[in-house]
């Protein structure tokens, strides 16, 4: 198999990142509605999972959703080349290793940010699925764990684990604190520093090198551009979904994914709720739950929400609750 390499070199210029319980493959078939060129990755799926587990719950997805990354969870060599192998059979364009998550259950795991302290395990699981894949091998990590702040300590790390074939890194502008600190805490109180994600870059100008965390807005997604490869976006396109629509012009030089409003898409959800329904038994608030965000900013956002998000509406077809949010949005409208 040829060592791993980018695809392209927009491949990785905008992402929405892997989040637990969020990035599901209804939320990706909803982001995919909003741009047809960002990078789309799935939740955390372990090692265990796959080799334990049953693969086709976890490595489903449509095939709209593509390009489209698996991130793996895990730190023996071997069983993340079998993952690996199976991410590749299941047609991923990606493969991602988690050395971010600073979980205390994923600690247990002897994974996610811990790894860090480790790169040439790091290096040694990077290998092994690059030997036995033929699409990217990709790392997302930290710049620091604990209270560690030296920039030597994530510039050694890249440089031991691009030696295994690694060629792209994508990095969580933000320490990781094993200890003390809750993960949504760990996204918030250690401070951001960028400059240390563009010092990779001019650094190891040949890798390419993204940068994550506290990306809200379309001009510090160009100002991030300016220094590194690309820019992996998370919270900000679960909650206001409706900016991705924008990044296929701003960012891509291309026509959006489709010229559509907000009711078009809601539709286009309406009708994905029926098919899922008829062919898996997926229930439509499974699927409703990641477009609540589609009207953030709007008047009546707040209760065209509600009725998506009502108990009682569970028991209705998704098209007649369809009805109902779009007449709450007309009104507010």
């Amino acid at each position: 198999m040829p060592v791993n390499a980018p695809v392209s070199a927009n491949f990785w210029r905008l992402s929405v990142a892997p989040m637990m319980d969020w990035t599901d493959r209804h939320c990706r078939y909803f982001h995919r509605l909003l741009t047809k060129n960002t990078l789309l990755y799935t939740e955390m799926v372990t090692t265990g999972a796959l080799l334990h587990g049953d693969v086709p719950r976890h490595l489903r997805f449509n095939a709209e959703e593509q390009p489209l990354a698996l991130q793996l969870g895990g730190s023996e060599p071997s069983d993340l080349a079998h993952c690996a192998r199976l991410g590749e059979q299941w047609s991923y364009d990606e493969i991602n290793l988690n050395c971010g998550c600073p979980s205390e259950r994923v600690q247990r795991g002897a994974f996610g940010a811990c790894l860090m302290a480790e790169p040439q395990l790091v290096a040694d699981c990077v290998k092994a699925m690059v030997d036995v894949v033929s699409i990217p091998v990709t790392v997302k990590h930290r710049i620091g764990i604990d209270r560690d702040e030296s920039y030597d300590f994530v510039r050694d790390f890249v440089g031991t684990v691009s030696q295994a074939g690694c060629t792209t890194f994508i990095v969580h502008a933000r320490n990781a604190w094993l200890q003390g600190l809750s993960p949504k805490e760990n996204r918030e109180i250690p401070p951001l520093r960028y400059e240390l994600a563009h010092r990779l870059k001019a650094d190891f100008p040949e890798l390419t090198i993204c940068v994550n965390g506290g990306v809200r807005t379309s001009d510090q997604v160009a100002q991030q551009l300016q220094h590194v490869d690309g820019v992996m976006v998370g919270r900000e396109a679960y909650h206001n979904p409706w900016w991705l629509s924008s990044w296929d012009a701003e960012f891509f030089g291309c026509a959006p994914a489709l010229e559509m409003t907000r009711e078009r898409v809601e539709e286009l959800m309406v009708a994905y709720m029926e098919r899922e329904a008829a062919a898996n038994d997926t229930p439509w608030y499974s699927v409703a739950r990641h477009m609540l965000g589609l009207r953030h900013g709007l008047p009546g956002a707040r209760r065209w929400r509600q009725v998506w998000s009502d108990h009682r509406m569970k028991t209705l077809p998704a098209r007649e609750v369809l009805a109902r949010a779009q007449q709450t949005a007309d009104v507010a409208g």
